[in-house]
């Protein structure tokens, strides 16, 4: 799963993909880099960032979501927490709803058995996830709440269920590495899994390094997502995580 943040703060890229036509540009290039899916985000989650307005984030997301889905060799995801946003980018050709508020399963069941849907945990808002998040059991919470999503998703008539624990979401550096470090918790839930630890910050400090140079790690935490049974990962730098996937693919068949 391929990132086009259509956002001026997005925590890596923000304000390089704003433009219409440069978001549309770099949704295509990612498709010629090997993307799957392309996911079409008009609203900043990173820690600390303020809500988008339904109409503004309409703006931004619905020509993209548009353009991209005309092209048939790559799945368009809207990336939202709006129900609106989220059925007007299905009307436009968006086949996944990647829903980081795990809220929107009533607007995928609704759309008729055509659109996925991908369950999210995130403790609290992106305003405040990052406010000291405590768990008892990071693993075991993060589990419950995901299969009972997952499940409710299911029980409204979602054939296409993903669940994603939400690394830097309302999480701590160790609680985003015990994830990590226990994926199969959630893989054998027989949910399929969706990491995104791409660029994230808790990558950013274990390297000391800016979020435009975290490559490996990024890459290595996905090639441990994958080699745990991850089905699918998010990431920015779509070339170098295809290669990896491919390789991953050969290493474990």
């Amino acid at each position: 799963m391929g990132v086009v943040n259509v956002t001026p703060d997005s925590f890596s890229d923000g304000g390089q993909w704003f433009d219409r036509d440069a978001a549309i540009a770099h949704g295509l290039a990612l498709i010629e880099e090997g993307a799957d899916v392309v996911d079409v985000g008009g609203e900043s989650t990173r820690p600390g960032a303020a809500p988008v307005d339904e109409a503004e984030e309409l703006r931004r997301v619905i020509p993209v979501v548009e353009a991209l889905a005309a092209d048939a060799r790559a799945r368009i995801s809207i990336d939202t927490r709006k129900p609106v946003v989220a059925e007007r980018a299905i009307e436009a050709g968006a086949t996944l709803l990647n829903d980081v508020s795990a809220s929107l399963a009533g607007v995928a069941a609704a759309a008729g058995g055509h659109v996925g849907y991908v369950a999210m945990h995130m403790r609290g808002t992106p305003e405040t996830m990052q406010h000291d998040p405590r768990y008892d059991d990071v693993v075991r919470e993060v589990r419950d709440f995901l299969v009972a999503k997952a499940d409710e998703a299911r029980a409204l008539g979602v054939g296409e269920v993903w669940i994603d624990p939400g690394i830097g979401f309302g999480k701590t550096g160790d609680h985003n590495l015990s994830v990590l470090r226990h994926l199969r918790v959630l893989v054998d839930t027989g949910y399929p899994v969706v990491i995104g630890t791409s660029r994230k910050r808790f990558l950013q400090r274990l390297l000391d390094a800016p979020a435009d140079d975290v490559l490996e790690g990024s890459l290595a935490t996905s090639v441990a997502a994958m080699s745990a049974g991850a089905a699918m990962v998010r990431v920015h730098d779509v070339r170098a995580a295809a290669q990896a996937a491919r390789i991953v693919g050969e290493a474990v068949a």
